[in-house]
């Protein structure tokens, strides 16, 4: 008798789960976005001129002090963090007379996330600071361009 019990317990079980499979199981409903999606410029883009005043390390490799063309590279860099955007972090090249003499990766944020990101006053549209960060350990180059901030850090 409890032979026959748990046997039909086990033909109710796996019709019941059968029965569960041809009823059309359906996905999950798609959940919603965490906000609009965020993407920096595509292709390279010249940011323009920027002034270091002293040498740093960019990509491990000494980056004398000297005034040099920055231009944005369609290379994106490896994001650091879980839930950074990869186009939003790039790689830039610092120019002097006409050959790249550094690169170094760039964190680039729209204007509508930078009050998230960012408390220190931003250059006026269209130009670029550098400063030297407090410590004295990194040198930040900070570009404002056509809707974009563009943050370098160097360690000095």
């Amino acid at each position: 008798m409890k032979r026959m019990i748990l046997v039909g317990a086990l033909v109710g079980a796996f019709a019941a789960s059968t029965a569960f499979a041809q009823t059309g199981h359906t996905a999950p409903k798609p959940q919603p976005g965490t906000g609009p999606a965020v993407s920096g410029p595509e292709g390279q883009v010249a940011l323009g001129s920027v002034h270091l005043p002293k040498g740093v390390k960019a990509d491990g490799k000494a980056l004398a002090a000297g005034t040099y063309q920055v231009r944005l590279t369609p290379q994106t860099a490896s994001p650091d963090a879980k839930g950074q955007t990869a186009s939003l972090e790039r790689w830039v090249e610092f120019v002097k007379g006409g050959k790249v003499a550094g690169r170094e990766v760039v964190t680039i944020i729209p204007q509508a996330e930078l009050d998230k990101v960012q408390k220190d006053t931003p250059p006026p549209a269209n130009s670029a600071k550098v400063e030297t960060l407090k410590g004295g350990d990194y040198l930040r180059v900070w570009i404002n361009k056509g809707g974009n901030h563009y943050l370098v850090h160097f360690p000095a």
